[in-house]
């Protein structure tokens, strides 16, 4: 695999999936945990803070400057669609995980591990189909845009929380 893929590829996984948290001690907005309390870029949130409207907005906005540095033709908007309904969270995402959160404390051990389990083959099978999807999209861009998008992902997008589209 390129060296230019890889982070690519990790790049478009995670920035799809702003709002995923592992069940180890992550948030609904993927910052660490202490005391009911996420460690979040800036300061501290109670849990459940994340406003789902304003994470989805935050994500258009990302995904309408990634659109306009691409100039996506019409003839490509069909691939874009695609790629960025992919990229979207499940619209009861942050609903489940607080619920997930509340239920895994109820069970035992042996219990939480299965469950852990079942919650990684989830995430694994969406991080699959958004891997797809950035693969079936990047065969229907010109070189030049196969530039932007690899530069676009190398930029920060899963290094440190840091996304490229927040600069402005």
């Amino acid at each position: 695999m390129k060296s230019t893929f890889k982070p690519l590829l990790l790049a478009a996984l995670l920035a799809g999936t702003g709002l995923a948290a592992s069940a180890q001690g992550m948030g609904a907005g993927g910052g660490m945990q202490h005391d009911g309390k996420m460690m979040h870029r800036g300061g501290d949130h109670q849990m459940g803070a994340m406003d789902p409207a304003k994470m989805q907005a935050m994500m258009e906005r990302r995904h309408a400057k990634l659109k306009a540095k691409l100039k996506i033709t019409a003839d490509q908007e069909g691939a874009w669609s695609s790629f960025t309904n992919a990229m979207k969270p499940a619209p009861d995402a942050m609903k489940r995980r607080m619920e997930m959160r509340a239920e895994m404390d109820k069970l035992t051990t042996p219990e939480r591990i299965d469950k852990m389990r079942a919650m990684r083959a989830e995430r694994d099978a969406t991080m699959d189909k958004r891997a797809d999807a950035v693969k079936a999209f990047y065969t229907v861009l010109t070189p030049y845009q196969k530039g932007v998008f690899d530069a676009h992902a190398a930029q920060g997008h899963g290094r440190g929380g840091r996304h490229s589209g927040d600069k402005g």
